[in-house]
C-alpha cells in the first residue's frame, strides 16, 4: 500500500491529493463519477410511483374527486 501510485489532485487546500490511485489513475474521490447501475437490469425497479401511466391514473383519480366534491356542493 505504500507503493501504490498517488493520487496528486489538487485538493481544496491545494495539496496534492495522497489517496492511492485506481487504475484511471485518480482517487476514488477525484476519478471519473460511477456510470450508475447496468443498463438492462429489471431486478432495480422498485415501485410504479413516477411511472407516467401512475401519474395519469392519479391526475384522473384526483379530477374524479374534484367534480364529485362539486357535485356534492352544488347538491347543498
Amino acid at each position: 500500500m505504500q507503493r501504490a501510485k498517488r493520487c496528486g489532485t489538487k485538493t481544496r487546500s491545494g495539496k496534492p491529493c495522497r489517496s492511492p490511485a485506481m487504475a484511471n489513475g485518480k482517487c476514488r474521490m477525484h476519478g471519473r463519477p460511477s456510470p450508475g447501475a447496468p443498463k438492462g437490469i429489471q431486478f432495480v425497479f422498485k415501485h410504479g410511483r413516477f411511472a407516467a401511466a401512475t401519474i395519469q391514473f392519479r391526475r384522473d383519480i384526483s379530477a374524479m374527486v374534484k367534480s364529485a366534491r362539486a357535485a356534492c356542493k352544488a347538491v347543498k
